[in-house]
């Protein structure tokens, strides 16, 4: 297997776990829900696709901070029981091989380009985006919805630019 020169930078554990509890405390902005279809409720922390019968937790979610142009609240999901992180990071997630778009950032959060995954291999895509040495990350983000999948990094760099803020309120 050919080693990857990038990382895959799931949902962080610390914001799961405040969106498991922000629900259980009852924000209305957080939703409890059960998964009634296969593929529909991709979890954003084991990158995995919750089944049917499974609950999740539907929250909003910024990958790039407010504040700036490229900023964008959307929802994801989160399983509403603890998952383990995804941890193969240095393996492109089998669950999400179709129906994405990367999206490549510079330091300052601006896109400076977006690749449309076409039936190529994904691996293919990214390494081609960072490719540019003004990527400073790839976010992956579904084709359909819009909505943040994981983030994408060169190996041995941190997962993108410092946050100035998280933007999801942590109760």
């Amino acid at each position: 297997m050919k080693t990857s020169n990038f990382r895959i930078v799931p949902l962080a554990t610390e914001i799961a776990e405040a969106a498991r509890r922000v629900v259980n405390a009852g924000s209305a902005d957080h939703a409890l829900i059960t998964v009634d279809s296969p593929g529909s409720s991709p979890c954003r922390h084991c990158l995995q696709w919750a089944q049917p019968g499974e609950r999740v937790v539907l929250f909003p979610y910024a990958a790039i901070p407010s504040g700036n142009p490229y900023s964008e609240t959307g929802p994801i999901f989160v399983h509403a029981h603890g998952c383990e992180r995804y941890s193969a990071t240095n393996e492109y997630p089998i669950d999400f091989r179709n129906g994405r778009v990367f999206r490549a950032y510079d330091l300052s959060y601006n896109i400076i380009d977006a690749q449309l995954m076409n039936g190529s291999e994904p691996e293919v895509v990214i390494e081609s985006l960072l490719q540019n040495p003004d990527t400073a990350f790839v976010d992956v983000r579904s084709v359909t919805y819009g909505c943040f999948t994981f983030r994408v990094v060169r190996v041995g760099h941190a997962s993108g630019p410092p946050r100035r803020a998280r933007t999801l309120a942590l109760l």
